[in-house]
């Protein structure tokens, strides 16, 4: 019986070999400055472009937003947590409470499961 993997983080068997999930890539500012400066030109489409690039065409339409909602000369900012030293202090503190309540919770729960299983 063979089992399936159910998330994407799991490595999928192809043909009894392992083959571990791709890995993002990290794209530098400058390449992403360079592809939308070769879309602006429109010399070639973008789904060419993209293809040539090896990104998706719909990325190019994603830098191009955010390019045009930053100032000039700023490099693209990444999606997700900011940097710790780019956090507030009251963000900081929020997320260590969060996990010091899962922590509480997990605690509480293996107390109660001792509890039952003394009696």
């Amino acid at each position: 019986m063979k089992k399936k993997a159910n998330s994407k983080s799991q490595a999928e068997t192809v043909v009894g070999i392992a083959v571990p999930p791709a890995q993002r890539s990290k794209i530098s500012s400058e390449f992403k400055h360079m592809a939308l400066e070769r879309m602006r030109e429109g010399s070639i489409s973008q789904t060419a472009l993209a293809a040539e690039l090896g990104v998706r065409r719909n990325q190019l339409y994603k830098w191009a937003k955010v390019m045009a909602d930053q100032l000039p000369g700023e490099s693209f900012k990444s999606p997700g947590r900011p940097v710790a030293t780019e956090e507030t202090e009251v963000e900081q503190l929020r997320r260590k409470l969060t996990a010091a309540e899962e922590e509480l919770a997990i605690l509480k729960k293996f107390d109660a499961y001792l509890t039952r299983r003394k009696q």
